[in-house]
Order: C-alpha cells, then structure tokens, then sequence
C-alpha cells in the first residue's frame, strides 16, 4: 500500500550561524575563501529535510510564497558533512529548485516553477534518502522573499 509522507523544510538556524561566521572570520582576517569553497551569501539560509524513511519516491513540491518573490533551493551532495569541511561548490546538486510568485499573481493561483527542474530536483532529493537521514539546502530568498513569508514542503510516496 502506497502512502505519502510530506515533509518540511526546517531551518537550521546553527548551521546558518556557523557558515555565516565563516564569512564573518575571513572578511575581518582579510583572508580569501579556499579554493572551490561556497561561501553563504547575505540572502542565504540553510535548511534541512529529516528523512524517517529511506525507500521514497517524488510526488510533490508545496512551496508558499506569501508575497511576490523568488526563491531558489539548491541541495547539496552527501559528500558534504558540516561539521567537518566546508561546503565547496562541487558539493551543491543540479538543478536547483526555483520558485516564484509575480507581482501581479493571486494567493490562490500559487507559486510557479520550472516544472521540469523541480520534478528532477525532487527525484534526486528522493534518490539521496535511500542513503541518508539528514539533507542540506541552501534556500536563496530573492526579490522580496524572506524565511517569514516562505512555507516550503515536499511530498514523496512510499510503501506504508
């Protein structure tokens, strides 16, 4: 029996404060960053997805946007572990997830996306479940968007 699982994503505020003081930590040494590191930007945050269950296939993405705006969601690889490198532009997955609401768009009439991308964005992220528990997400907030007025989910299938 097939049954769907959504899950949110939740903001990891540490991890965001950490990557943030390594920016901080350069900026004030007059260093540069390693070579291929990712630093975060201004209008960047971390989330994570908590995967309970390993074996999930893609259905649907549910991405809120209270106001007009764009929001772009890159994942990174399971190469990646913060708590012991840096994350490095190598380690982020393509294609990211871009989200948007016009100026002139309705509430009701939704967020749009590349459907395309978003639909292979969302098997890649169903495919890296079957090897770990935690994922990573860079969300970048653009054109008026911010964590306030962004609700993001995604909804997989899989057996009960």
């Amino acid at each position: 029996m097939s049954k769907t699982l959504e899950l949110p994503f939740r903001p990891d505020a540490q991890l965001t404060e950490v990557m943030r003081l390594r920016v901080q930590s350069l900026q004030q040494r007059g260093q540069k960053r390693q070579e291929g590191e990712r630093l975060l930007q201004p209008n960047e945050a971390v989330y994570r997805l908590d995967f309970s269950k390993q074996s999930l296939r893609f259905s649907h993405w549910t991405v809120r946007l209270a106001q007009s705006g764009s929001l772009t969601i890159t994942a990174t690889s399971q190469l990646w572990t913060p708590d012991l490198t840096h994350l490095m532009t190598r380690q982020l997955l393509e294609p990211p997830g871009v989200f948007w609401r016009g100026s002139g768009d309705a509430y009701e009439r939704g967020t749009k996306c590349y459907e395309a991308d978003a639909h292979e964005f969302g098997e890649r992220i169903a495919e890296l479940a079957k090897v770990r528990k935690v994922m990573y997400f860079l969300f970048a907030f653009g054109e008026g968007c911010s964590p306030e007025t962004v609700d993001c989910s995604i909804t997989f299938t899989g057996d009960g």
